[in-house]
């Protein structure tokens, strides 16, 4: 039985508001009669502030759409102040991963929404063709704290949902978030339309009373749950753990994927198509609203047939999107361009699904095959969580840096797309090798492994 605590009052070890003392959503009992209703509050919630969190850490993709000649900044230099934010983001992951289980989730969702008003406020400050390219390179990194809000909304919901829902829980709460990045460049569309490309700050001045509604939201509405604890022992155990490793190498193949070419998505078109600023606005959000959209689906697929077997065809999916755009890129066609890279967004989305609902099925099925107890695998995939969302980030780097300098040598994006299909041909023989091969029979007999095809 769940005890929930409201108001002021203090329960057990857990001090402050709404804190719920015990929590057990494998049990069928209590999750239809208390489990359900109160995961799905703080699952909405949780989805707003990661949406808003989300748009935040897109900010500079949609403000260099806004940098005209005035600002004296070169395709390169756009490439490299859209891939910091998504490094500082990646890096905060780890740090927001622990500090749920250290301050609650609630209360952290507060103070990670309200950390968003600082990234927002000096952005309006600088934002004009005087200011230097190091301050703007040094305002971008700030909106890295809305790349570490996904770490902990995930960490948090992860632990409200049993495992047969996670695919889906999950994958409702990173879609939510993901959509984020369109819906802030649909703003930027609607800004450049309704007052030209030289009113930046208007979309800033929209995103700060959003903030502040989030971060009240979090307060009135979501819960802390006393059970989860800081367990440094699980943090060194995911760091030793092999699957962590292959996990964020597939995360860098699916969410690095989406979130690197969110950012990039508008620039190529302006320096490999010759689109003008409201020419690109017109298009980029396209890619990310349905990756986004369809990464709930992803999870359900997942929950459905294995999270394995839909991450090992939807990667041979990306492989083959990944040839129709090198196929673009070298013909120059735009609109077989638009098919094969908004394809390759479908794809990330779907596989972000399916990628995160196999870590926690991973350990379900190494806690039962060593004997462990369901805490345990809770504990450790939250914190396996944490090091693959933060890894995966790193992938948007990774691109970003990869057509830098594929514009500065080759002044096309054609052998940046080459090195993507290889890469998507590294993790579908891994996704394989690892999760999806039937080991030989003798082998088999000798030491009996969990059947990763299912998680």
């Amino acid at each position: 039985m769940s005890t929930e605590v409201t108001g002021t009052e203090t329960a057990g070890t857990a001090t402050g508001r709404r804190w719920i003392q015990e929590w057990n959503p494998e049990d069928p009992g209590f999750w239809e009669s208390t489990g359900r209703r109160t995961a799905a509050r703080n699952l909405a919630f949780s989805v707003f502030s990661e949406h808003i969190g989300f748009s935040v850490w897109s900010l500079w993709s949609v403000m260099v759409l806004f940098m005209g000649p005035k600002y004296h900044i070169d395709p390169a230099g756009k490439f490299f102040l859209v891939a910091v934010p998504t490094l500082v983001g990646a890096v905060l992951r780890v740090p927001y991963t622990f500090a749920v289980a250290r301050f609650g989730g609630r209360n952290w969702t507060i103070v990670s929404a309200a950390l968003l008003l600082l990234p927002l406020a000096v952005g309006a400050i600088v934002m004009n063709p005087g200011t230097s390219y190091t301050t703007f390179m040094l305002v971008g990194a700030l909106t890295g704290v809305g790349g570490g809000n996904f770490a902990s909304s995930m960490t948090n919901i992860n632990a409200f949902y049993p495992l047969r829902l996670k695919g889906w829980a999950l994958g409702l709460n990173a879609g939510g978030g993901n959509l984020g990045v369109p819906v802030i460049q649909l703003v930027a569309l609607a800004v450049i339309l309704g007052a030209g490309a030289t009113h930046p700050r208007t979309v800033i001045a929209i995103y700060l009373p959003l903030v502040v509604v989030a971060a009240l939201c979090a307060a009135l509405f979501m819960d802390n749950l006393a059970p989860m604890k800081n367990d440094t022992r699980s943090f060194r155990a995911a760091v030793r753990e092999p699957h962590t490793w292959i996990m964020s190498l597939l995360y860098i193949g699916t969410f690095g994927s989406f979130i690197g070419f969110s950012f990039a998505f508008g620039l190529v078109l302006q320096n490999q198509f010759h689109r003008t600023p409201l020419g690109a606005a017109e298009l980029t959000f396209i890619g990310p609203l349905l990756g986004s959209l369809i990464r709930p689906v992803g999870g359900r697929l997942a929950d459905s047939f294995g999270g394995a077997r839909v991450t090992f065809y939807n990667f041979l999916a990306m492989a083959a999107a990944a040839a129709v755009v090198v196929y673009a890129s070298q013909a120059k066609s735009l609109p077989v361009f638009l098919v094969g890279f908004i394809a390759l967004f479908v794809f990330s989305g779907l596989g972000n699904g399916s990628t995160y609902k196999m870590i926690p099925g991973i350990f379900q099925a190494k806690a039962q095959a060593a004997g462990h107890d369901e805490a345990w695998a809770r504990r450790l995939s939250g914190a396996v969580i944490g090091l693959v969302g933060a890894v995966g980030a790193l992938g948007g780097v990774l691109i970003n840096l990869a057509f830098r300098e594929s514009f500065l040598t080759a002044k096309t994006g054609t052998p940046a797309f080459v090195g993507f299909l290889a890469a998507y041909g590294l993790c579908f023989a891994v996704t394989w090798a690892v999760y999806l091969r039937k080991p030989a029979p003798a082998a088999a007999a000798q030491a009996p492994v969990p059947a990763y095809a299912e998680v």
